[in-house]
């Protein structure tokens, strides 16, 4: 049984705890609400609580704990070389699976039959013709080694799921008849629901943060391996970006790094003053009808798909620059340059830009405006000099979050400005940015602990630095300049 339906049983067996409990706690107190302690639905609620939580707790538990046991019995067949490395048996483990679920899908569509299972492990060299017979592709050589591998893990996952489905339901209906047994007028079902439910929130928060640790901790490791095989300051210093995965590579980041920038900056350049002038013109000068048709049609630029601009700028914005400036001005043949990344990635973040400034501005208290237009100055003047100063921080702020938008970006640099790792000013030749590099180090069948690989990692670090300063930059100026009003 899937892992889906066992969460739905639980869960069912939850809902069913819910209804006798909550009708328990009202016959207990004979139909009178108000000699119970707390609310029937309080009793109801724990439950659920009682019977969901130690089910889900040995469900993930479960999960975490047998892909390790396959795994040790998968190997202990193989018989790999203790010498073998990581992507060794990372592959030799997706041949595994490949052939226990060709055997499942043939014993299900009638193919392979149960008693021909010991024919096969005899001569598993059969196999993939006998598969062929359903349109079911083996591409594996099936060792009986391999076909041994395969029929442990196949029985020992059925074994395991088995286990999983009793164990979840047996554990949900205990929880669920605890629950219920406790159900009485003077329980304060109340303050346990309450005391789940902050554990449940700060459980939340927790998440959040350890997943930002094991992101980063993720990176710092694998970014020191790295380092040991190839040194920091050629990393960081050299201008040559040349991987060559059968050695003697240059992986120098500074190309990358200005590519990165470059294309950031034309970006910047477009959507700042579009979007500061937007809403400035959304804030103070558009109507209420105006406005309220004008910002959701510019909003709709940030939930446009970024692979959808990327074609935009190979088929469109790329070859009519090419066509109207590159070639006429001698600067330039291709439609891929940082130019067509710029300005589409520019058009992609002027939302960021836009309706952040115009929140910002919103919060301008009215009566600085009034005071201002009292003492003579005009609406304009009254922008300039008291409205903008007083929005500054936050509009710079938002200016600095676009800026980290536009550093992460890489669907349209990879279609718009190309995959050349070379430092130049010509705004029309094709350049890339680190992101991209990221991607095509770690795509395709390539030795994971190559130099070549992790320098993915090392990358994916150096960006995470460059982004998270902005963000910081950006928190520290909002709130070391912010305007308190009244």
């Amino acid at each position: 049984m899937s892992v889906f339906w066992i969460t739905l049983i639980a869960i069912a067996i939850a809902c069913v705890a819910y209804g006798v409990g909550r009708q328990k706690a009202l016959s207990s107190s004979r139909g009178d609400p108000r000699k119970l302690h707390s609310l029937p639905s309080y009793y109801g609620w724990y439950c659920f609580i009682s019977s969901i939580v130690p089910a889900l707790a040995i469900l993930v538990i479960w999960l975490f704990v047998q892909p390790m046991i396959t795994t040790q019995r998968v190997d202990s067949v193989l018989q790999l070389p203790v010498e073998a490395s990581v992507g060794e048996k990372l592959a030799a483990k997706r041949d595994v699976q490949s052939v226990a679920v060709a055997l499942d899908r043939g014993l299900a569509q009638g193919v392979i039959a149960e008693s021909d299972l010991p024919a096969l492990a005899e001569n598993p060299s059969s196999l993939p013709a006998t598969l062929a017979e359903a349109d079911i592709s083996l591409p594996v050589v099936v060792t009986p080694q391999l076909f041994n591998a395969a029929q442990t893990f196949r029985d020992l996952s059925s074994t395991l799921n088995t286990g999983l489905t009793v164990a979840v339901i047996l554990f949900a209906v205990i929880g669920a008849f605890f629950g219920i047994r406790r159900c009485a007028p003077d329980f304060r079902a109340r303050n346990l629901v309450e005391r789940v439910t902050m554990t449940l929130l700060i459980a939340a928060s927790v998440i959040a943060i350890l997943t930002t640790i094991a992101i980063v901790l993720s990176l710092v490791f694998q970014t020191a391996t790295f380092f040991e095989q190839y040194s920091w300051r050629d990393f960081f210093f050299s201008a040559t970006w040349s991987p060559v995965f059968q050695g003697n590579s240059q992986l120098g980041i500074l190309p990358l790094l200005w590519g990165t920038l470059y294309i950031s900056l034309i970006a910047l350049l477009v959507a700042v003053p579009i979007g500061l002038f937007s809403a400035i013109y959304l804030s103070e000068y558009a109507s209420k009808s105006m406005r309220a048709v004008a910002k959701p049609l510019i909003e709709i630029l940030a939930g446009i798909p970024t692979i959808v601009y990327g074609l935009f700028a190979l088929i469109t914005v790329g070859p009519m620059l090419r066509d109207w400036i590159a070639q006429p001005m001698g600067l330039g043949s291709s439609g891929s340059s940082v130019m067509t990344a710029g300005l589409v990635m520019g058009i992609m973040i002027i939302p960021f830009v836009s309706s952040l400034s115009d929140d910002i501005i919103n919060a301008v208290p009215q009566s600085l405006r009034d005071g201002s237009l009292g003492l003579g100055a005009t609406p304009s003047e009254t922008i300039r000099q008291v409205v903008l100063p007083a929005a500054l921080p936050g509009i710079v702020g938002a200016i600095l979050l676009a800026a980290s938008r536009a550093i992460g970006e890489t669907m349209i640099v990879v279609l718009g400005a190309g995959a050349a790792a070379r430092m130049g000013l010509n705004p029309f030749e094709a350049m890339t940015t680190i992101t991209v590099k990221i991607v095509s180090q770690l795509t395709g069948d390539t030795d994971f602990n190559s130099p070549e690989t992790l320098v993915a990692f090392a990358l994916g670090l150096t960006l995470f630095v460059i982004t998270l300063g902005l963000n910081i930059l950006a928190l520290y100026i909002v709130r070391k300049y912010r305007e308190q009003y009244e």
